[in-house]
């Protein structure tokens, strides 16, 4: 074997776990609600076609403003469903709900009227920029 032969064949070696290894980290996307049910109802589909295409893709929707009305109890889509089904749905399949509690607290919502499957956190649009920034998700707003 030639010097430049054993060259290529240690390169090889040396970065193959490095390879494989990025190649099994997980997509991560942010979902941004802030605009209402309508916009809720779209972010579902997209989301399912998300994880029909990638189903390994780890998705986060953060939601403040009108963004949260779809994460409340009582929400339903513009079709009359409830959308906690929705939610529970794409729950079991990993997708996780934030929701901001400055906004909870600015229109007078008891943190009650959330869903089960949504975590309160303190800001949603800080929220969006940590997860972005800290954790390299990237940002889509439906």
């Amino acid at each position: 074997m030639t010097t430049r032969a054993i060259a290529w064949l240690a390169l090889a070696l040396l970065l193959a776990p490095l390879l494989s290894a990025g190649a099994a980290e997980p997509v991560k996307v942010v979902y941004h609600l802030n605009e209402g049910v309508e916009q809720a109802a779209r972010t579902m589909t997209n989301i399912r076609n998300h994880l029909s295409a990638d189903p390994t893709a780890k998705i986060v929707v953060v939601a403040h403003g009108r963004g949260i009305d779809f994460l409340l109890k009582e929400a339903k889509t513009p079709g009359g469903t409830a959308f906690v089904t929705d939610v529970d749905e794409l729950a079991l399949r990993g997708v996780e709900f934030r929701v901001c509690r400055f906004t909870l607290e600015r229109r007078n919502i008891e943190p009650s009227r959330v869903v089960p499957d949504a975590k309160l956190v303190p800001s949603g649009v800080a929220e969006v920029a940590r997860l972005q920034s800290r954790e390299h998700y990237s940002y889509l707003k439906p």
